[in-house]
This record gives C-alpha cells, structure tokens and sequence, in this order.
C-alpha cells in the first residue's frame, strides 16, 4: 500500500463513522448509511487525483474535528439544505461555524471550474451520467441535490488550508488539460466493472 493509499483509507474510515452519526432534522437516519462498500467506493474515488498534501491535511481536518467532537458530514449536509430544504436550513444555520470571509470566493472558485469539467463529461458520456445527480443546484429539491450543491456544502466544511491546497490540485490538472470530473467518473465505472468509460457509455446506452 503506498503512502497515499494509507492517507486515503484513514480519511474514508474516518469518515464512514462520522456518516454513522448523521441524522436528519428529526433525529432519523438513511437506509444508505448502512452501505459501508458504496459509501468508500465513491469517497475513495473523490481522492484518487488529490496530491498528498491536500491529502494530510484533510485527514488533520478529521482529526482536529474529531477531538472537538464536530461532525463535518453533519455540516456538510447541513449546508447542503440552504439550497435543496432552505425552510428546514432556516432552523438549523445557526448551529453552523462561521466560515473565513476567504472561504466562499475560493468556493467559487472551484465551483467554476468543476461545473465545466461536469458539463463536458455529460456531453461526452450521456448514458453514464444520466444516471447521477443533476449538475446545477437550480435542480435542487428535497428528494434531489446537486452535484453544485453537495460539492459547495462539502468544500464548506474544509479548513482553509486544505482548500486552498484542494484548488491548487484542480489548477494543476487544469493545466494539464485534465478533466477532474473525468477521473473520478472512470475510476467510479472500473469499480463497477467497466474496463473504460467508453465501454460503459456504450453498454449503459442499450438498457
């Protein structure tokens, strides 16, 4: 197991458990917080273009929350609900940490960039990512979010260290002409079985 490997397991398994203790505003869970092998399927896949750094500090994230008894997928679910349940989001927001004035525009900043990797994915692989999320938070509603939407809510609840090294990461591959959406979304279909994108394009396309 390399370096990163082992930075990514500890992130997920942090995170598997914080998942356990999220509840809804009645104090209820979901039937998916019993699917440990889809939650680390697409949470490893989120990690595997991040550089180790960006890596190291997110786990300091975890574990900094973790002594503070914070539950940053609490959070990040809870921000989600300003766009898909604001009535539901409207009683809970107070209970939220205030964010780093220079946290929303670098936020944006990233949103920027990933909703033009999304789109571009959509177009190419159609009958793939018809079968997830919606890209705009325009789509929201209390049955649907986002991708716009969970990411912001997820971004939010990141330090502003470890965002600034996570925009550093999408800069770079950007540059490289290195479609970030891309890479997740391949490694997501070969965890399914799926040799290639195309391939699983092609069949998703006959059923």
């Amino acid at each position: 197991m390399t370096n990163k490997d082992s930075l990514i397991e500890k992130i997920v398994s942090i995170e598997w458990v914080m998942f356990q203790n999220v509840n809804n505003i009645e104090g209820e869970t979901a039937s998916c917080q019993k699917d440990k092998k889809t939650f680390e399927i697409m949470r490893i896949v989120q990690f595997i273009s991040w550089q180790e750094d960006t890596l190291e500090s997110y786990l300091n994230d975890l574990e900094d929350a973790q002594k503070t008894e914070r539950n940053l997928l609490t959070e990040k679910y809870a921000r989600m609900m300003e766009s898909n349940s604001p009535s539901e989001y409207a009683q809970i927001k107070h209970l939220l940490p205030p964010l780093d004035p220079e946290v929303p525009p670098l936020i944006e900043k990233i949103i920027e960039i990933s909703r033009n990797w999304e789109e571009e994915v959509i177009k190419e692989y159609p009958f793939v990512t018809r079968r997830g999320r919606p890209v705009d938070s325009s789509d929201d509603n209390e049955l649907v979010t986002s991708i716009i939407t969970y990411l912001r809510g997820e971004l939010a609840t990141y330090s502003k260290k470890t965002l600034s090294l996570y925009y550093d990461n999408l800069l770079a591959l950007k540059s490289r002409n290195i479609n970030g959406a891309k890479l997740i979304l391949e490694e997501t279909v070969k965890k399914y079985g799926y040799e290639t994108l195309e391939k699983a394009n092609e069949v998703l396309a006959k059923l």
